[in-house]
């Protein structure tokens, strides 16, 4: 396990002057060194500081949670630490349970550890912040094949060499989701632990819901796209710390009954069943002839989905109905009216002008198709577990 004085604790401060000191406080009272940085803060948080025996540093202008913490890891490396422990300035969080996450931390190769807020123990949890939980936790599987309880927590440890060596590009709040894909790419395990969170009335939030939701689509958009290209990732760390599907062995390869049951029990939770049915049709909806099963299988295999509902799905944009509807969205988009005429020339001469509106219409029957595809298999799935739980209880 990773010894305490390995690993020192770290504050991001941005104008939380009435909560900070307690934070900071919290900290140097169990043993950790402590490193804030103050993120160009205007409230005088930084003052309230004075007397505590930490580092203090500071960013002349707001920068962003993420440039925060990474400039946390260079002052950390400097005093010779290999891993830190990010706590929170607004209270949600207490630093007293840095020890939980420090315990788990493998010492001889590079771990991240997550504490996993438990919102169902805790009053006065905003229902936001649940919805963006489960909706940051559905992302991250995609990206990275990892089921985590909580990927929005401020409070983590990062091993230090392995988190300066990675190409992160976002530098506020949408840092935390990057951050852990790209642990998971690079080969580097990452754990969760449980600790406790308090929402207190009078709790400060400068989450922007526009722009920093914006920034965090935009995020989660680029991981998306990375993880469906064919070319392998950057690895610092080898043989563990795989984060997506297990490699299969041989022997299973060779039973086919045995290969479809894993292909059956894989990726079942409702939402992740939903997610394959949405691109399982959104895919089976492209014109890309005779090559439809093999691109929702490989799409299915890079976003950790389940790969027999997705292609399932996929039949429900079998001719002619999906791709009729797709065309005259398609004509209508270029010729402001629907085709209505049906005859050698508009079918064969011409078919090149339909396989083009046809692309252009899947763009807007493929989405809406498979949404409305996804929330049946939801909704259904969500009942009949919720009948089998009843049942058993």
């Amino acid at each position: 396990m990773m010894k305490g004085d390995r690993c020192c604790v770290v504050i991001p401060l941005y104008n939380h002057a009435a909560t900070v000191r307690k934070v900071a406080g919290a900290a140097i009272a169990c043993g950790h060194c402590l490193i804030v940085v103050d993120d160009g803060s205007t409230d005088g948080g930084a003052e309230t500081l004075a007397g505590l025996d930490l580092t203090l540093l500071r960013h002349e202008k707001n920068r962003g949670k993420g440039a925060a913490l990474l400039t946390a890891a260079r002052e950390a490396v400097r005093q010779g630490f290999d891993a830190m422990v990010s706590v929170d300035a607004d209270g949600q969080l207490d630093p007293a349970e840095a020890g939980k996450l420090i315990a788990v931390a493998d010492s001889s190769r590079p771990v991240m550890v997550i504490g996993a807020r438990m919102m169902d123990a805790a009053d006065n949890v905003p229902g936001s912040s649940r919805f963006g939980r489960r909706f940051s936790n559905f992302w991250v599987h995609l990206e990275s094949g990892l089921t985590l309880p909580d990927t929005q927590s401020g409070m983590r440890l990062y091993p230090l060499a392995e988190l300066l060596r990675l190409s992160i590009r976002s530098r506020g709040f949408a840092f935390e989701i990057e951050v852990i894909s790209k642990m998971v790419w690079a080969g580097i395990g990452v754990k969760s632990v449980a600790v406790s969170v308090d929402y207190p009335p009078d709790r400060v939030s400068h989450c922007n819901k526009l722009g920093d939701n914006f920034r965090l689509s935009v995020c989660h958009t680029r991981l998306v796209a990375r993880a469906l290209c064919p070319w392998p990732h950057r690895r610092l760390v080898r043989g563990e710390g795989r984060g997506g599907d297990e490699r299969v062995p041989v022997a299973v390869w060779l039973h086919p009954v045995g290969f479809f049951r894993r292909l059956c029990r894989e990726h079942t939770s409702a939402g992740q069943l939903a997610a394959a049915a949405w691109l399982g049709v959104f895919l089976g909806a492209l014109p890309i002839l005779a090559l439809h099963t093999v691109a929702i299988i490989y799409a299915s295999h890079r976003l950790h989905l389940n790969k027999l509902a997705a292609v399932g799905a996929s039949q429900l944009c079998m001719p002619p109905l999906v791709p009729v509807l797709c065309i005259e969205a398609g004509y209508f988009f270029r010729h402001g009216e629907f085709l209505l005429k049906f005859d050698w020339n508009t079918l064969v001469g011409q078919a090149h002008y339909r396989l083009w509106e046809w692309f252009l219409g899947s763009l807007l029957v493929g989405p809406l198709f498979g949404t409305v595809v996804a929330a049946l298999f939801y909704a259904v799935l969500r009942s009949l577990r919720r009948g089998q739980v009843e049942v058993c209880g």
